[in-house]
């Protein structure tokens, strides 16, 4: 059966308060949210350092529906894998950069039993990936340079997008950085399904509001059809 796209809302629990991580994890599930997106930095290959496995392993013994994606802001993905399967994580998105055998890490991570997502850096071309699409379930395009907060979204990665869904135009495409109501447009006209969003949904008034508002915007510029 050919796969069809669906619009998947992961909220980035980073921007919660860390100390209520399930609370706010739960929140945002019942708000709408499709996955959570755990941001996991190592302080080499970005200069943050966040949380790793315990702690995705803790969450995951209190949500056990929940759909995790581990983004791997690390330097070496190759790593993490057994731990975060372990942790029951669902996908497991890496960076391409700093990665010697990319496809090494794909087959370890299909092994493991989680899907595989291709991350990209702002400055990285997306012919970079492309090599690799036969082996990823998801390519997450970064509108902001990860591992740093409070940056402006980069309308000028949008090109990026366009080119994955014109080829690929059954690929799952992650956007992340800076992205919420004011230009989920620009990311669904440009062809991203899977919307990270972390100030926007969290520190909203009205959360299921705004979920609600991302995923319309891409059912609507995708024609994707609601459930």
């Amino acid at each position: 059966m050919a796969k069809t796209l669906s619009c998947k809302i992961g909220p980035s629990v980073l921007n919660a308060d860390l100390s209520q991580l399930y609370n706010e994890s739960q929140k945002l599930i019942d708000s709408g949210a499709d996955y959570l997106h755990l941001d996991v930095m190592d302080g080499t290959f970005v200069p943050n350092l966040t949380f790793g496995h315990p702690v995705v392993k803790c969450l995951r013994t209190k949500l056990p529906n929940a759909v995790f994606e581990t983004h791997m802001m690390v330097q070496n993905p190759l790593q993490w894998i057994s731990a975060m399967a372990d942790a029951n994580v669902d996908q497991y998105t890496f960076h391409i950069e700093p990665c010697d055998d990319v496809p090494l890490v794909c087959r370890k991570i299909k092994e493991a039993g989680m899907k595989v997502g291709l991350a990209i850096k702002p400055g990285t071309p997306v012919t970079c990936v492309e090599e690799y699409i036969d082996m990823a379930d998801m390519i997450l395009v970064m509108t902001v340079e990860p591992g740093f907060g409070g940056q402006k979204f980069m309308t000028d990665m949008m090109p990026k997008i366009e080119i994955l869904r014109e080829k690929y135009p059954t690929m799952d495409i992650e956007v992340d950085g800076g992205i919420g109501p004011n230009n989920i447009d620009v990311c669904a006209k440009a062809g991203a399904n899977m919307i990270v969003s972390g100030t926007a949904v969290i520190q909203a008034k009205n959360p299921p509001q705004v979920i609600q508002l991302l995923k319309d915007s891409v059912n609507k510029h995708l024609n994707i059809k609601s459930n």
